[in-house]
């Protein structure tokens, strides 16, 4: 029996397109789940050897859903990570008019990039209920539960439904980045174009905390591409904080902005080093004066030398 992936279904989801991107789902079995909660669970109790999950989107930023599933519970890594570009399609069963619409249906995420276009182009009173990914909300309107579903045209074929409307995106441009996760292991060996991934807890509230968390990265040059904040669910202003830095954790700048951190922390998680999905090596700023990696490595053997006493 071949190895599984699991993702977010049912079929036709962006979540699959994304994943079949991926060389090796050639060689694995691909299950559709009914929750990214469900997927990450999946691999938790071995019955996937990964899981592929939406975690951020360029219009509302984090998938709350990944990120708290990923900052608790057992441990797991990201190994790969794609992006898509998204647009919709307005799916209906053969017939149907724009006039006739009184329900529609899509995962949480799709309302923020379809919202204008709704407003301007459907009744003042259509009804919108949330579904448990796009193509659920597809099948939801094979069976006659709503009116009409925003999902990828690719999914009409699937639930024989009819594409009334395509191309529909609030914000041009827009992208999901999708993750593959698994248990832990060691990372991927360094691309030059990496990403690495933590979430951090302060030791406590007081003025400029957080600021001096991040000086840990920048202080050895490490560029961060996302922060965001998560209720820890202790109480009201208790904050952990999910961080993408540019960089492999075997870059000695990263690494010990990493352990300047769990000096600090009182819980680090750590998420995972990967190749950044879209950028070449080419692309990967250089690192300013005194944080290359030969500058560290050259720092150590200096220090090791006075030590040695043979500066």
């Amino acid at each position: 029996m071949p190895a599984s992936y699991a993702y977010l279904g049912p079929e036709g989801t962006f979540t699959e397109v994304a994943l079949r991107t991926l060389p090796e789902t050639a060689t694995r079995e691909l299950v559709p789940v009914v929750s990214v909660p469900a997927a990450l669970d999946a691999v938790r109790n071995g019955e996937a050897e990964a899981a592929f999950v939406p975690i951020e989107n360029s219009v509302e930023g984090g998938i709350t859903t990944t990120l708290d599933e990923l900052v608790a519970g057992e441990p797991l890594m990201i190994y790969r990570e794609v992006l898509l570009d998204i647009t919709f399609a307005l799916l209906v069963r053969p017939g149907t008019q724009l006039s006739d619409i009184k329900t529609v249906t899509a995962h949480p995420a799709a309302q923020p990039q379809v919202r204008n276009w709704m407003r301007t182009h459907l009744a003042g009173d259509v009804i919108w209920e949330s579904a448990a990914s796009n193509a659920d909300g597809a099948r939801l309107v094979q069976e006659g539960r709503f009116d009409a579903a925003f999902a990828g045209v690719f999914a009409a074929e699937r639930y024989g439904l009819t594409p009334l409307v395509t191309d529909i995106h609030d914000a041009e441009n827009a992208q999901t980045r999708f993750v593959l996760v698994g248990k832990p292991a060691r990372p991927a060996a360094p691309t030059g174009a990496d990403k690495t991934s933590v979430v951090i807890w302060q030791s406590d509230d007081h003025p400029g905390g957080l600021m001096e968390l991040l000086q840990e990265f920048a202080i050895r040059g490490v560029n961060l591409v996302l922060l965001q904040s998560r209720p820890t669910g202790t109480g009201i202003g208790d904050y952990c904080f999910a961080i993408d830095a540019e960089g492999h954790i075997s870059d000695r700048r990263v690494a010990e902005a990493l352990m300047g951190l769990k000096r600090r922390c009182p819980q680090v998680r750590y998420l995972g080093s990967y190749p950044r999905a879209g950028v070449s090596v080419a692309d990967v700023r250089t690192p300013r004066a005194g944080t290359s990696d030969g500058e560290f490595v050259a720092a150590s053997d200096w220090l090791a030398r006075c030590q040695d006493g043979r500066f």
